[in-house]
């Protein structure tokens, strides 16, 4: 049991790239947006930081 604990935490120690990590977010990211109309909040605050800075 021991010796399986610690194979396992060699493994998790490392570092994933980036860009995998982007893939793994990508679509729970896109799920969520599609679910809770994301892309609408994203707008709004998007305009409110405009408006704020004078645009």
């Amino acid at each position: 049991m021991a010796h399986t604990a610690s194979r396992t935490m060699t493994r998790t120690e490392g570092r994933r790239h980036p860009l995998v990590a982007t893939a793994m977010v990508l679509p729970l990211a896109a799920l969520l947006v599609v679910v809770f109309g994301g892309w609408e909040a994203v707008v709004t605050q998007a305009s409110s930081v405009g408006v704020m800075l004078g645009r």
